[in-house]
């Protein structure tokens, strides 16, 4: 290779390294505090927003060639979970040779009470945690090849109020408000179709929106709504993956949704046990990454007077109803496509079963599709060539009838339709 070439590479590698390390994490970036004057903004205002570096990351570590034109990050107001006014931030990615009309909210499942591992910084640069959401980013970089405009929210808040449901649905609902309003000086079609997707943690916030959307932001209009891996219901996912190599999500969760309320926070540092409390609030503010490693295999109700028991009391019973379970704030108004492995291994088949029940006896339009060899893991890509498809046909203006259909598969590997979905190379990292 000749030397001007080697010193060109090693001068514009220096340049992306340098770029990447000039970004701040959110605990040390001014640009994500929020205003004192917050509730003077509507739901859904732009306080502030900011032109990022289109060499994210968390694209550029995918087995292919992202397409991406510009990136914009706006700081928004909404509501959290007791009403209150406060700010969250969406991240909006225009792909080359765009198609202004299709618009997709792509909710990552960063599953960490951590605000450090929000999304719009996650997005931007390398770190430990990275690698456990290359298939989130894997659906993310295939929509912006497609030709579709995408934005991801950090839908916990600046307090990084993991599991807390109600912060979740309303920041992902006013992040749309702010996109369709400010996304059209960008290049956004003034009327995009737009869906949302989510798997996981991911699926949670997505879900909490699709329930709450008829009240709390009727004049949206999602064409369809993609919920994988659903978590119905966070006492229950607590109870099925304490003890397992999961565990640490069970502090993070609960840690979580304490900070959503003060009666819980309260309640918490009451109830742990004073020897244990510094473990557990290591684990529970750690990233994902940290979580799982910290808290992998051990039994978070021992940290607790009175161990499981004291999740009975009436504040984490009543706040875990309250933010933490599905079916109880509305019926979705958008279609859905629902997917998840029978033998999901963080949330019980039944909750979702459930839950689907539910919705459907009061009008909801439903395809759940449910896998009987999969795992919460497994089903997170094998039931993505599907979830992709409809998603597709939804953004294309394809419409749904009315009614609830189960379809139940047997999927072992990806169907190889995914390949002209995906594009070739991440179809065969995925597979």
């Amino acid at each position: 290779m000749h030397p001007s070439l080697v010193t060109s590479l090693s001068l514009l590698s220096l340049l992306f390294s340098s770029v990447a390390a000039s970004v701040k994490p959110p605990s040390l970036d001014p640009w994500y505090s929020q205003p004192r004057n917050i509730s003077e903004y509507e739901a859904g205002a732009v306080i502030r927003s900011r032109s990022v570096n289109t060499k994210l990351e968390a694209l550029l570590t995918l087995p292919m060639d992202v397409s991406v034109k510009s990136v914009v990050q706006y700081l928004f107001r909404t509501t959290d979970s007791l009403g209150k006014a406060a700010a969250s931030v969406v991240t909006l990615i225009e792909p080359r040779n765009s198609d202004p009309t299709k618009l997709l909210g792509y909710q990552v499942y960063y599953d960490s009470a951590n605000v450090d591992s929000s999304p719009s910084y996650l997005i931007q640069t390398r770190n430990e945690t990275l690698d456990f959401y290359e298939p989130d980013f894997g659906m993310i970089g295939a929509a912006l090849n497609k030709g579709w405009w995408v934005y991801t929210t950090d839908y916990e808040g600046l307090d990084a109020q993991y599991t807390a449901g109600l912060q979740s649905g309303h920041a992902v609902l006013d992040s749309t408000r702010a996109v369709l309003k400010e996304g059209p000086s960008k290049g956004l079609s003034n009327n995009p179709r737009y869906a949302l997707w989510g798997y996981s943690g991911g699926s949670l916030a997505s879900a909490w929106a699709a329930e709450l959307q008829h009240s709390y932001a009727p004049e949206l209009n999602f064409s369809g709504v993609t919920l994988g891996g659903t978590v119905p219901n966070i006492t229950s996912v607590t109870q099925t993956i304490n003890n397992g190599s999961s565990a640490g999500l069970a502090f993070s969760g609960t840690f979580g949704t304490a900070k959503a309320f003060p009666n819980m926070t309260e309640w918490l540092n009451q109830t742990l046990i004073p020897s244990k409390s510094a473990e557990f609030y290591s684990i529970a503010n750690g990233s994902y990454y940290y979580a799982n490693a910290a808290g992998a295999n051990k039994d978070m109700f021992s940290f607790f007077k009175g161990g499981e028991r004291a999740f009975l009391d009436p504040v984490p019973r009543t706040v875990f109803q309250l933010s933490g379970t599905l079916g109880f704030h509305g019926v979705p108004v958008a279609p859905l496509f629902v997917y998840k492995a029978v033998k999901d291994q963080v949330s019980p088949i039944k909750d979702t079963d459930k839950l689907i029940a539910s919705y459907c006896a009061q009008g909801a339009r439903i395809q759940y599709q449910r896998d009987l060899n999969g795992s919460h893991a497994s089903e997170g890509l094998a039931g993505s060539v599907d979830a992709f498809s409809w998603v597709s046909d939804r953004l294309s203006g394809n419409s749904v009838n009315s009614g609830c259909t189960t379809k139940v598969v047997e999927i072992v590997s990806l169907d190889p339709k995914g390949a002209s979905l995906f594009g070739k190379k991440l179809y065969a990292a995925l597979s």
